[in-house]
């Protein structure tokens, strides 16, 4: 079973170049119990190319429970 959920890449810091240094932002989940590995990747793929990621790149990605 897999999990499906999305993060940030960066956060905001003035003394970083481009005023952004790298972290990985807390998981907020979407789904839990998707059956295949498949199917997560077809709904972050789909998620992924229907929301813009924005200034910190927010992206959804998947996980094995």
């Amino acid at each position: 079973m897999y999990a499906t959920f999305s993060r940030t890449w960066w956060k905001k810091n003035k003394s970083w170049p481009n005023g952004l240094e790298p972290e990985m932002g807390r998981k907020t989940y979407y789904q839990h119990n998707v059956p295949t590995i498949q199917e997560a990747r077809d709904t972050c793929h789909e998620w992924n190319a229907t929301h813009e990621p924005g200034r910190y790149s927010r992206k959804m990605e998947f996980e094995e429970q």
